[in-house]
């Protein structure tokens, strides 16, 4: 495929590239070279992410949820699965063993994911290590976003130079599944204008699995500079080396006529692949660069450049079909998916804050650029056995050989986009704008022997309008409507069929009334009602996983709750619940897959004193349909909850030991599915033990 000259990526290496961000604990604002907002333990009070200019989250009218770096270390995440569990509202899919894959109010999506609010949109797991906080922004919002974005997006916050003082955390930790990591956080002032943060880890990804494994390493260099008063810079590169094993998880069995299936129990341990064959393997190289600084008194600028080299490949043996008895067999089938991917995305954006007779405004004017370019292949397997007898597991031999698809594209994408956020003295605000999309995609399919050219070009205008009502100064109440879009070549741009090429996108329409109330400075409590609908909408065709099938329109309709902060000086919370109905607009009958009707989650940390401290979690998730049910023959995940715990104990102010105890009380559950036949299983019991040092 294609890439940058030699010259250029040498550079780029060298100089390391990303937007600078903040870091999570409460500094004073001048420690930090280039500031994005602050939060304090579980809480986080603004957010750059959902308007592109620093807002308070009571005076954004959609449902965010924010996870902090106090909360990822509190609940020892290591991955974005481990953080979505905890936010109601958000479905993970198992990604087919990988890729991170969610469903967020309906909409399931492999690339509505962004760092620093770039598009980050490539199929693989991404680390935790270098990450300030995590953003769960709810509801279509192109105007922000740009294409997809249907149920919403998750936002990475990367940590950020620190421009006052030496800084090192230094931690490992090890489960009783024999998973283990060591990573470093080292922050070196260069100066009294820049500075310098370096975060590196070692993952080793030992599972209750059998034969199911891995390792993941990556470093990330960050350096920023205050330029001069006015101007800051920011250089950052990410090295990221990942090679696991592909794990598809279980097969469904029948439960009985006119009934849907059901997970296979008793075989959580099981390996339905073939050890050592089943891999998937990322080296990836980010690059990006952000430059902020200040025009005029009222005027700024911000800009950001992204460059990123992605190199995929993933083999897999997995279950094809229900088991034909608890003790008979499984059908199999085998593919390779090789995929490389280069983005270059570019973004520019105005912010003047000016005030017009009694209003004042921040009005927003953007720019986004991208050049996408991808190539795919797949090769079937041929395999020795194309069953696997549950009785006596023999597991067969592959060979990848047979190809079924070689594809290249190339995306090509130009936004404009406007946004003015209007005060009505003390109480009313409004948040209106539009954005415009020029989305170009070519491309070619190289299989079968004869080259077919694909092509097409979606221009589309994307509205947003919000209205917040505040009667007090600590309260919100709000409404909104967003849409947002999604072209026919999808999530990865693999391929445009001639009925696909002309078809219109995919429209996601969302309502969406709630309320926020700071409760007190460090407690925030939170309501939204909404309805999202999907026009124009296809869904992977459960009898046929690389096929999609239309089925008109789609409509989601729910209730989320949220509270997130201190209930005393000493207990801090993190929990919400959500309510979702999602199924064919006037066709109940036709239900969405991975998304339960109920969710529930609640984590708790209390300090009896200044040493020791403990925390306790509960997730509850009701049935879920592995895929969507059009007909009969679909399996149904069963309700489960799961309890946590952790324990902290401060040996020293430098010296923290903290053991985390993954469902405590053993439960027997199924956490996710790609498809009715590959349902992951929920570890059992386990616990991490993690040792901190800082300085």
């Amino acid at each position: 495929m294609p890439r940058l000259s030699a010259s250029l990526i040498a550079l780029l290496s060298a100089s390391a590239l990303t937007q600078p961000v903040f870091a999570e604990e409460a500094y004073d604002d001048s420690r930090m070279i280039i500031v994005t907002g602050l939060s304090e333990g579980y809480l986080a009070t603004n957010s750059v992410t959902a308007t592109k200019t620093d807002t308070p989250l009571i005076d954004i009218p959609q449902t965010i949820n924010v996870v902090t770096r106090d909360q990822l270390d509190d609940q020892a995440h290591h991955s974005l699965a481990d953080i979505l569990r905890y936010v109601p509202g958000t479905t993970v899919g198992q990604g087919e063993g990988n890729r991170d894959q969610i469903t967020l109010r309906g909409q399931n999506t492999t690339a509505d994911f962004f760092l620093d609010g770039v598009r980050d949109d490539v199929q693989y797991y991404r680390g935790l290590y270098n990450i300030e906080r995590v953003e769960i922004l709810k509801g279509p919002y192109a105007l922000i976003f740009g294409r997809g974005g249907g149920g919403g997006i998750i936002n990475r916050v990367q940590k950020s130079p620190l421009s006052d003082d030496f800084v090192y955390v230094g931690q490992s930790s090890i489960n009783s599944l024999g998973a283990h990591d060591i990573s470093a956080d080292i922050n070196v002032p260069l100066s009294d204008a820049a500075a310098v943060r370096i975060n590196a880890i070692y993952e080793n990804f030992d599972s209750h699995r059998d034969f199911v494994g891995g390792e993941r390493y990556a470093w990330n260099p960050y350096v920023a500079f205050r330029l001069n008063d006015a101007w800051k810079l920011g250089l950052s590169y990410e090295y990221v080396n990942d090679d696991r094993t592909t794990d598809r998880g279980v097969p469904s069995i029948a439960t009985g006529a006119g009934q849907a299936n059901r997970p296979i129990s008793g075989y959580r341990d099981q390996f339905f692949g073939i050890p050592d064959d089943n891999r998937t393997r990322l080296e990836a190289q980010i690059a990006k660069l952000r430059l902020d600084g200040a025009l005029a008194s009222n005027l700024s600028f911000s800009g950001t450049i992204l460059y990123g080299d992605y190199d995929k490949i993933y083999l897999n043996v997995y279950p094809n079909g229900a088991a034909t008895a608890q003790s008979g067999t499984v059908a199999l089938a085998a593919y390779s998916d090789p995929t490389q991917r280069e983005n270059f995305i570019a973004q520019a954006n105005l912010v003047w804050d000016v005030e017009t007779g009694a209003l004042t405004h921040k009005i927003l004017v953007g720019t986004e650029y991208g050049d996408q370019k991808s190539a795919n292949r797949r090769f079937n397997g041929l395999l020795s056995m194309p069953t696997l007898s549950l009785a006596n597991p023999i597991f067969p031999t592959v060979s990848y050989d047979t190809i079924s698809r070689d594809t290249v594209s190339d995306v090509k994408f130009f936004s404009a986009y406007v946004q003015d956020q209007i005060s009505f003295g003390d109480h009313i605000d409004v948040v209106a704008g539009l954005r415009y999309d020029n989305f170009d995609i070519e491309g070619s399919d190289l299989f079968p022997a004869v080259d077919r050219p694909f092509a097409r070009k979606d221009e589309k205008v994307s509205p947003r309008l919000g209205l917040i009502f505040k009667p007090q100064e600590n309260i919100s109440l709000y409404g909104s409507y967003s849409q947002s879009f999604l072209p026919r070549s999808g999530d990865q741009f693999l391929a445009l069929t001639v009925t696909q090429q002309n078809l219109a996108p995919e429209k996601f329409t969302n309502y969406e009334l709630g309320a926020k109330w700071d409760v007190q400075p460090n407690l925030n409590l939170t309501l939204a009602v909404f309805q999202l609908e999907r026009s124009n909408a296809t869904t992977p065709d459960p009898s046929n996983p690389v096929a999609s099938i239309n089925i008109g329109t789609t409509r989601t309709q729910g209730v989320e709750l949220a509270a997130t902060g201190n209930i005393t000086s000493a207990w801090q919370v993190h929990g919400g619940y959500s309510y979702q109905d999602a199924a064919l607009a006037g066709n109940d009958s036709v239900r969405l897959g991975q998304v339960p009707k109920h969710q529930a989650s609640l984590w708790n940390r209390y300090d009896f004193n200044d040493q020791f401290a403990a925390g306790l979690g509960i997730i509850h998730q009701s049935s879920q349909l592995a895929a969507i049910r059009t007909t009969a023959n679909t399996t149904k995940l069963p309700a489960f909850t799961r309890v946590d715990a952790a324990f902290y104990y401060d040996l020293s102010d430098a010296l923290q030991l903290q053991l985390n105890v993954e469902n405590l009380f053993n439960a027997d559950y199924f956490s996710d599915a790609h498809n009715n036949n590959n349902i992951s299983t929920g570890a059992p019991v386990n616990g991490r033990f993690t040792i901190r040092a800082k300085f």
